[in-house]
């Protein structure tokens, strides 16, 4: 697992420093991000939605339309595609989240990281979660997380705790039950410190599940 990490991370780099010119001032690089940003929407025929909007539609983003709601604040766009199961986590809770989810550089339209595939199976991404006052902050557990294997972090990105408050987070007791599962495009400012420092967005598809 190490090597592979080390493979990843040296070939990582190596995207980074060749999708970065020399010349280019943050400011160009973050035009070049929103660009991608919104290629990627009209690529993916998405419908962009406020957050008014949002409210109004009782917080659910209405995926037969492909919709998404753009969080102003962070500039995540999000689609909640299950709600999930269970019950939110409770203000002043700190609870184990278990994720699996797909991460695709929209930059160079590749993915670069996933759990949810059988190879990592028995790995689970692990997170410890606190809600405080409605703030959402997290960190991965080393002992079962390819982002911290990858990446080199226990931080979570921010992007992935923008759904907390709009979710349930419990795991399945019957057939009729599924986990919480959103899509998220996450510019550079809200994601991992590879992301941030080459100033590429990412989309993720994850679901989030209440640990034992």
């Amino acid at each position: 697992m190490k090597k592979l990490a080390f493979a990843f991370i040296t070939m990582l780099a190596l995207v980074i420093l060749a999708s970065c010119d020399d010349t280019e001032t943050y400011a160009e690089q973050r035009d070049r991000e929103n660009s991608a940003i919104s290629q990627f929407i009209r690529d993916s025929s998405i419908t962009v939605i406020t957050e008014s909007e949002f409210r109004e539609n009782g917080y659910k983003t209405d995926v037969s339309n492909n919709e998404y709601v753009l969080m102003q604040n962070s500039g995540v766009y999000m689609q909640i595609v299950r709600e999930g199961c269970g019950e939110p986590i409770q203000d002043g809770e700190t609870t184990t989240v278990l994720c699996r989810f797909t991460e695709r550089n929209i930059l160079t339209d590749s993915i670069q990281l996933t759990n949810d595939i059988l190879a990592f199976a028995s790995i689970p991404e692990k997170m410890s979660v606190t809600n405080t006052n409605g703030s959402f902050t997290a960190s991965f557990l080393t002992e079962s997380s390819l982002m911290y294997t990858f990446y080199g972090s226990t931080s979570v990105p921010t992007g992935w705790l923008v759904p907390f408050p709009y979710i349930k987070v419990g795991r399945q007791t019957s057939p009729d039950e599924e986990i919480a599962k959103v899509n998220l495009i996450v510019p550079s400012t809200q994601g991992h410190k590879y992301a941030s420092s080459g100033v590429y967005p990412c989309f993720y598809t994850i679901t989030y599940q209440r640990g034992r």
